[in-house]
């Protein structure tokens, strides 16, 4: 235990290469669980808990943790599981989201592996819509699942979507431009994929979806066999960085190798606040970046292609 405690602030650098290294955890029961490293800032023994009135049932109460409060959130319950019980045997994991940080309760701490993207997998199938999986994979013949945290964190505090008067006036200006653009989305997460959607559709713009860069790169791959610029059929891409079967830094590699589609528009976007690798999206060939959600910065920042897509 205390190697992971020790080693998880030095392995949130990884970057690139189409790998990640994952955190193992339990809730209560045998089933593994994984949370990437890139997400974690540290793991704790569950510190002292103070209850906080009117609060998420999922929140357990606020910790001070290094001069800072932090809600702590009981992954279990997050799951639909039970609350987990004896908070003196469980372990805090703390992460940041989206410039968030908070603390996620799970009942024990395993260790951290290192994988390629291309051994993690979408969800089955058959598990619904209602399931907080955005992929799974295997360790030693154990299934692993990998949660869909931005799907938990929507439902305890959700990230408006909705555009300021202001940029509605810009995409008003711009509609004539708009009617004709359409943009790729990927995102293995489903929460994720319908934030951007919802924003981009708010101001008129042909938005359609992927789960993860493997699909991106087959159907930007089948448009340019059959003749067409993807750089022309599509204003930009928007890609999350971390995804099953490959990660955004891999699909923009890719696509800058293949000269049919090498002038596509690139912006990358993630939840990763505070390990974001800005030498990583200029190295792999990446036009712009954003590192949290904010609709009016992502509508503005699309708004702004279209000005200089039509100048150029």
């Amino acid at each position: 235990m205390a190697g992971i405690l020790d080693s998880v602030n030095q392995r949130t650098q990884l970057v690139g290469q189409n790998r990640l290294e994952l955190l193992l955890f339990r809730l209560d029961g045998r089933q593994l669980y994984g949370i990437n490293v890139f997400k974690v800032k540290e793991v704790l023994q569950c510190p002292r808990l103070t209850v906080m009135p009117r609060s998420s049932k999922l929140v357990r109460g606020v910790a001070s943790i290094r001069g800072s409060t932090l809600p702590i959130l009981d992954l279990a319950m997050a799951t639909g599981k039970p609350a987990l019980q004896e908070l003196a045997n469980t372990f805090a994991i703390i992460t940041e989201y989206n410039n968030c940080v908070l603390g996620f309760l799970v009942r024990s701490v395993e260790r951290i592996i290192n994988m390629n993207w291309e051994e993690i997998l979408p969800p089955p199938k058959g598990a619904g819509r209602d399931h907080y999986l955005t992929a799974v994979t295997h360790v030693e013949g154990e299934l692993v699942e990998i949660l869909d945290v931005e799907k938990i964190l929507a439902e305890v505090a959700p990230v408006p979507a909705e555009i300021s008067a202001s940029v509605m006036s810009r995409a008003v200006q711009s509609k004539a431009r708009i009617d004709s653009v359409r943009i790729l989305i990927v995102d293995d997460s489903s929460v994720a994929r319908k934030q951007v959607a919802r924003c981009l559709e708010q101001i008129g713009i042909e938005v359609m979806s992927l789960n993860d860069g493997r699909q991106a790169l087959n159907y930007l791959k089948a448009l340019a066999d059959g003749g067409q610029n993807p750089a022309e059929e599509l204003l930009m891409l928007i890609s999350d960085i971390e995804m099953p079967e490959m990660d955004g830094y891999t699909l923009t590699t890719e696509i800058r190798h293949d000269p049919r589609m090498k002038d596509l528009y690139i912006l990358l976007h993630t939840s990763l606040s505070g390990v974001f690798n800005l030498a990583m999206v200029k190295r792999v060939g990446a036009d712009d970046f954003l590192a949290k959600f904010q609709a009016d910065e992502l509508a503005g920042r699309v708004l702004e292609r279209i000005r200089v897509a039509d100048n150029g």
